[in-house]
């Protein structure tokens, strides 16, 4: 048999075939849904509990509503050109959450303005090739039957970033969310296909109409990224990349490339739209590797438009995270900062994903100031607001007028502030205008 013919069949331990070696197009086309219409089938969705349907696939009680919410737009009178048809994007409902695992249906989503393509699992194929002995091709039923691993990693925008102009902890925190990721081991597959000796990047690309597509370091890929094909213990969601997904933990949210179809192995990384056009810029500390997530965390009870109702006994809770591996510690602070005390971890600690943490706390009627800070296992500390911008050398309006893609990941301290009165609001002082990345 032809050496070079044999070698393109690869198997591992159980003899079985693992990829063909033809490139096949992926059945993709665009779901017309629209954002009413899903509205409105989740509203009959509740109507009865102990219908059929509620018995196969169960749900939730009518009397809970928490929703996502819809990204708004800065100037929704001058609606930029949006392909058809379009998905808007959504936040996760931060303040509402329990433990450290977001409900997949509460999970933020971001499509980049393409809507989300409706992908038959089984016609489509991950290809792997560039520089690589033996380029494959994957079904998804062949990458199920490799070694696979489940973790639990945060998902994070880097448009995340605490504003003045947030009244709740979804307006400033909800570009993020934390799940179980069930899928291969890109290190398997790259393996498989064997390395050569000038590899030293990745691109990883998606099968939407943007063809969205990212640049990975290698031994970032051989660390801990995986081809995800489970979130939560179900298929991951067609709005989070079904039926295939990267998941490159800690580094920004962009990275995570979703419907993932092809990854090629290249020398060097590939400036492509979405790394030129909004995610670098002039200053040095902002590349080339400031991939990964400072420590960040928030207060998520209680928090903006949340109302106490009287003085008494309450539990001060939220979650802290990092790009950099565990949380080490998270301290509380009552009084807008002045003094601290450390908190309560409630669950595990987990690298790269959502700690839960608590402090109980008796509210005496007056005003206080609450805001946290975390510190990871590097030693790195979450910084205040004014930190922040004296490391960017900037003043205050100049931060918020800054595009937060472009400033690093805007990981300082927000505070919430208490009124006599019980209600939450922000507190961090009012600015002139506000940049957001996804306001336009």
């Amino acid at each position: 048999m032809d050496p070079q013919k044999s070698g393109r069949r690869r198997f591992l331990t159980n003899g079985a075939t693992l990829a063909g070696l033809v490139l096949a197009p992926s059945a993709v086309s665009l779901s017309s849904t629209s954002v009413s219409a899903a509205g409105a089938g989740a509203a009959a969705d509740v109507d009865d509990v102990n219908s059929l349907d509620a018995v196969l696939y169960g749900r939730r009680s009518r009397f809970v509503t928490t929703v996502r919410s819809i990204e708004g737009m800065s100037h929704p009178d001058v609606m930029p050109p949006r392909p058809n048809p379009y998905r808007p994007s959504a936040r996760t409902p931060v303040g509402d959450l329990m433990g450290i695992i977001t409900p997949t249906s509460l999970h933020f989503t971001t499509q980049h303005f393409y809507g989300v393509p409706d992908i038959n699992p089984a016609e489509h194929k991950l290809m792997v090739h560039g520089l690589v002995e033996r380029p494959l091709v994957f079904t998804v039923d062949e990458l199920k039957r490799l070694p696979f691993v489940s973790r639990i990693h945060f998902l994070e925008c880097i448009g995340n970033r605490p504003s003045p102009n947030g009244r709740s902890a979804a307006d400033t925190h909800g570009r993020m969310g934390c799940s179980e990721w069930t899928g291969v081991p890109l290190s398997v597959l790259l393996k498989e296909a064997g390395l050569k000796n000038e590899a030293k990047w990745i691109i990883a690309e998606g099968s939407e109409d943007g063809k969205h597509v990212k640049s990975v370091p290698l031994p970032k890929a051989l660390d801990d990224v995986m081809v995800a094909y489970g979130q939560n213990g179900e298929p991951v969601r067609p709005d989070h990349g079904f039926p295939l997904r990267l998941i490159v933990p800690g580094f920004e949210g962009i990275y995570n490339v979703k419907w993932l179809r092809r990854i090629k192995v290249v020398d060097q990384p590939y400036v492509t739209f979405q790394e030129h056009s909004r995610f670098i810029g002039r200053d040095p500390k902002t590349q080339p590797n400031s991939f990964e997530f400072g420590p960040k965390s928030i207060i998520t009870y209680p928090s903006g438009t949340h109302q106490l109702p009287n003085r008494g006994s309450y539990v001060i809770t939220g979650v802290a995270w990092s790009g950099g591996g565990p949380i080490r510690k998270v301290d509380v602070s009552i009084d807008g900062g002045k003094t601290y005390k450390e908190a309560e971890i409630s669950g595990p600690i987990l690298s790269k994903a959502f700690t839960r943490f608590y402090l109980p706390w008796k509210w005496d009627g007056e005003e206080a100031v609450l805001q946290s800070r975390a510190l990871d296992e590097k030693g790195q500390m979450q910084p205040t607001e004014a930190e922040y911008a004296k490391y960017w050398g900037l003043t205050r309006q100049q931060l918020y007028a800054a595009t937060p893609s472009q400033l690093g990941h805007c990981n300082w301290i927000l505070p919430w502030k208490v009124d006599r009165m019980g209600k939450v609001t922000n507190g961090l002082p009012p600015v002139g205008a506000v940049v957001d990345a996804h306001s336009a």
